[in-house]
């Protein structure tokens, strides 16, 4: 069986080694990719939060022989795409984090939902990061953070008249 094809942070990657690795463990240990965290390792805390074929995914829960093919998108990617910017920058601004530990799952997440429902309100948002933990605030300041990166993104659209998440991810596209 040969090394599975995927890729990474806009680059083509093959990954080395055993296909049972957890993609957490190769992210960092073989691509000195960090943004990724290990936390629980069992699914549940959501700091591993990467972007696989567009969709937010716990990185400690993919294994190597599942990425044959996907495309991958960590927060350490210095142009992971306008709307992961201005996620970032809105949670940044309304003081969303402490420690920032959890801070590049929820921004991945937030992300993905917006891209893929610009529209979103109050509970949308909130159930898509349920998956996410933070251990450091009440969650008010980063639904503040949330509902700031939605209105920006749709001002963005607004005065561009394009998307400022790039194409919606179909596929094993992801926005750029």
């Amino acid at each position: 069986m040969s090394a599975p094809r995927f890729r990474l942070n806009g680059r083509d990657g093959v990954l080395p080694g055993d296909p049972a690795r957890s993609l957490l463990d190769i992210l960092r240990e073989d691509h000195g990719l960090t943004a990724a965290k290990p936390g629980c390792r069992i699914g549940r805390c959501g700091a591993c939060t990467v972007l696989m074929d567009g969709r937010p995914v716990n990185a400690c829960l993919v294994m190597a022989y599942r990425l044959e093919g996907t495309e991958i998108l960590t927060a350490d990617h210095p142009e992971a795409g306008p709307a992961v910017a201005i996620v970032r920058a809105a949670l940044i601004d309304e003081n969303a984090f402490q420690c920032g530990y959890c801070a590049p799952g929820f921004v991945l997440a937030l992300a993905a939902l917006l891209n893929r429902a610009p529209e979103a309100g109050e509970a949308e948002i909130r159930a898509a990061l349920t998956g996410n933990l933070c251990r450091c605030t009440g969650y008010a300041s980063i639904l503040r953070g949330a509902l700031t990166a939605r209105d920006r993104l749709r001002a963005a659209r607004g005065a561009t008249g394009a998307e400022p998440g790039g194409p919606k991810p179909s596929g094993s596209q992801l926005p750029r």
